[in-house]
């Protein structure tokens, strides 16, 4: 479930300083932090509140338990349901009132309108003090949105133009537009006997390191001394008849002074308000434009990051296309040399069994040719050969005479004689045909 629309405002500054640092530094409150879910403060709510006013009842300078629980919601931060569930619960008013006064200080003021409006006719009846005077929810919840005060406690601000709608509304459903002080007066200093007097509130604001009312006016503002009678001892006898005219006009100036005195001091409360407000103002929007400036030096640096990165991927991806160029350039290189070598390879395998080819095919035209002369050279007849060659011999005999005799005694050192005349002839020229 989504979480209520705030203000923006952080917690400690919604509630008055004093208020929220008695709230800080009390007890209860630390004590509140065993409470850890929504339903055990809504419990806590209906055993401990019979009241919403900010401080405890008496001259007691500590502050009421329906604020200390209120404190607690707001560093829960409800969702939507869960304040439902608070505006709507049937145990107890008091639930009701603290869900309207997260509302009231926490809640976005354009929003706010929106959550009172149904409630504004609302008929039940409870006491939103410590001094018991009754009033109705709707009552409260208009007085709640139209006041500046609460119970002499100031109430964040609301737009005029979120006020002026609101106060059209009311006059569309016949309803008062001025707070009916079932909150308190809507200015501070009131004539409730049973109200918190102010010198208590003094005394914590100067505990607290802040600037207290004059003395003098915080007493005279006092609601338990305005309303205390003169003493019947007193030197005139509290009769104003005998007092002279002059005594009177002093009074009169005196009185009319002091509210002066109030009025300038209201005054200058509310123009300390309106500074505070405007250096809160001028400080987050320093602190909004100082994030705005740390964005955009984030956003610049992401940019140059992702330039960079988108750099080295570029450079990488160029660095990979010429390692694939040189790889491929190698591999074609290698490619072309083992194409050359396979090449070569095959012309010289090639030539080789030419050149066997043809030396097998001369080696068979050679036995081929040896056959066909056998074939056509047809077989010798020894006998006629022997009979050639003897009467060639005799021929020769004839010729040249008949040497075979010193022959023999010439070579009968050198070589052993020959029978046969046959080889003799053959020796020196062969067979006459």
């Amino acid at each position: 479930m989504a979480e209520i629309k705030t203000s923006g405002r952080p917690i400690d500054q919604l509630l008055e300083k004093v208020l929220c640092m008695n709230i800080l530094s009390s007890d209860y409150f630390r004590d509140l932090l065993r409470l850890k879910t929504y339903h055990e403060v809504i419990d806590e709510i209906y055993n401990q509140v019979d009241h919403v006013e900010p401080w405890m009842t008496g001259n007691c300078r500590g502050p009421s338990t329906a604020f200390c629980l209120l404190y607690k919601f707001f560093t829960m931060k409800l969702t939507v349901k869960q304040m439902h569930g608070l505006l709507k619960h049937p145990d107890s008013p008091y639930i009701r009132a603290i869900g309207f006064l997260y509302l009231r200080y926490l809640g976005d003021f354009k929003a706010l309108w929106g959550w009172y409006e149904p409630y504004l006719k609302d008929d039940e009846e409870f006491s939103p003090g410590s001094s018991g005077r009754m009033t109705t929810m709707g009552v409260y919840v208009r007085d709640l949105f139209l006041g500046q005060y609460y119970f002499d406690t100031l109430l964040p601000r609301i737009p005029v133009p979120v006020m002026r709608t609101a106060v059209a509304s009311l006059e569309k459903m016949n309803l008062p537009t001025k707070p009916s002080g079932s909150i308190g007066d809507s200015s501070r200093g009131s004539e409730e006997t049973s109200r918190r007097p102010p010198s208590v509130k003094a005394s914590l604001s100067v505990s607290f390191g802040q600037r207290a009312p004059h003395r003098a006016s915080t007493r005279d503002s006092s609601p338990i001394r305005r309303t205390v009678a003169p003493s019947p001892y007193d030197k005139d006898g509290g009769n104003d008849s005998r007092r002279s005219p002059s005594i009177r006009r002093s009074q009169s100036r005196d009185l009319s002074d002091r509210e002066n005195s109030e009025r300038d001091r209201g005054r200058d409360r509310e123009r300390d308000r309106e500074r505070t407000r405007d250096r809160d103002r001028d400080r987050d929007r320093d602190r909004y434009r100082d994030q705005e400036r740390e964005r955009e030096r984030g956003r610049d640096r992401d940019r140059d990051r992702r330039y960079d990165h988108e750099r080295d991927r570029e450079r990488d991806r160029d660095r990979r296309r010429d390692y694939d160029r040189d790889r491929g350039r190698d591999r074609d290189r290698r490619y072309d040399y083992d194409r050359r070598s396979i090449e070569r390879s095959r012309r010289d395998y090639e030539r080789s069994r030419s050149r066997s080819r043809s030396r097998s095919h001369s080696r068979s035209l050679h036995d081929q040719g040896t056959t066909l002369d056998q074939q056509r050279t047809p077989p010798r007849d020894e006998s006629k050969e022997k009979k050639a060659a003897s009467s060639n011999l005799a021929k020769l005999k004839d010729l040249y005479g008949d040497f075979s005799t010193q022959k023999d005694n010439v070579g009968d050192d050198r070589a052993p004689n020959r029978d046969t005349s046959t080889e003799e002839v053959i020796r020196l020229g062969g067979s006459w045909r």
